[in-house]
């Protein structure tokens, strides 16, 4: 009997090679693509196939999925001074794997925006959630991690945490933002690549269990740290304004400000959630084992 392989795209980010290791630890047969095999760990190179080459060409996409059975997708960010419109960047890197997946059979775990069924204009979510509807009609079997905002965003912000006690962005200081740890992602998307069991099309909301505005994330970074860091609310004509001051895109920097003010007016409470999207990760916890140890190192 054939074995059918795991492809696990963005090995080397933050999700995928989270993902990856927790996959390898299974005991399945691993196949990746990526562009740089180097960056990949030795242990990693190891144990896995390596196809080299971009997620988002469709003759290295038909290679790696040759033999598959399962896949695990991410769009990676953008180029930061080079973007063009979001919409076109998320739809031009998934259109090739939605349809060399359906043709053969794969099922596929992707990561996408928590926000199904928002109205207005967000910018990089609205690029995600319309390539879910790609992805959608082509048929392929599928579960899309629906996230909100990642609290990994905030180590980012090391730096001003550290010197001046502060760290900012142009969310709402006292409108939750949910928010949701890599290592869950992770967690859930390992679980579902390994589970032959499911089939059809679904979404999979994944959101920490609090609901935290930025002023109270600053108390709990507050309390974890030992010292005062306080929320800076910077108003979102002045973020889109410094993006392209560091240079971004003015097409970059629109889909970034639409986001946030999409973020602001409640887009992750649009989409219908139940207990089980509630993951193990609160955001104190997350404070305490990896904002804390960045901050210090």
């Amino acid at each position: 009997m054939e074995t059918l392989v795991i492809v696990i795209t963005t090995p080397t980010g933050d999700i995928g090679r989270q993902l990856l290791d927790r996959v390898l630890d299974s005991g399945e047969p691993v196949r990746v693509i990526v562009r740089d095999p180097s960056r990949l760990p030795e242990h990693v190179r190891a144990q896995v196939e390596v196809v080299e080459g971009s997620h988002a060409d469709a003759d290295t996409i038909a290679k790696a999925l040759e033999g598959a059975d399962r896949l695990f997708w991410l769009v990676p960010p953008a180029g930061f001074r080079d973007a063009g419109p979001a919409r076109r960047y998320y739809l031009d890197f998934a259109r090739a794997v939605a349809q060399e997946a359906a043709s053969r059979g794969v099922r596929m775990v992707h990561v996408t925006s928590l926000g199904h069924g928002y109205q207005d204009e967000a910018g990089l979510l609205s690029a995600a959630l319309d390539m879910d509807e790609l992805i959608e009609s082509t048929g392929v079997q599928y579960r899309a991690l629906a996230l909100p905002f990642f609290m990994e965003n905030l180590l980012r912000q090391t730096q001003p945490i550290t010197e001046q006690g502060v760290f900012s962005m142009a969310n709402t200081a006292d409108q939750p933002l949910l928010t949701v740890a890599t290592r869950d992602v992770a967690a859930t998307a390992a679980a579902l690549l390994v589970d032959t069991a499911w089939s059809g099309q679904a979404r999979v909301p994944l959101v920490s269990p609090d609901s935290l505005t930025p002023d109270a994330m600053a108390e709990i970074i507050s309390e974890t740290l030992g010292r005062t860091v306080r929320y800076q609310q910077v108003p979102l004509a002045d973020f889109q304004a410094r993006m392209v001051q560091r240079g971004a895109s003015p097409a970059l920097a629109q889909d970034m400000a639409d986001m946030v003010n999409a973020q602001n007016n409640g887009i992750y409470d649009a989409e219908p959630r139940d207990p089980a999207s509630a993951t193990a990760t609160g955001f104190r916890q997350w404070c305490q084992d990896i904002l804390k140890p960045a901050v210090q190192s």
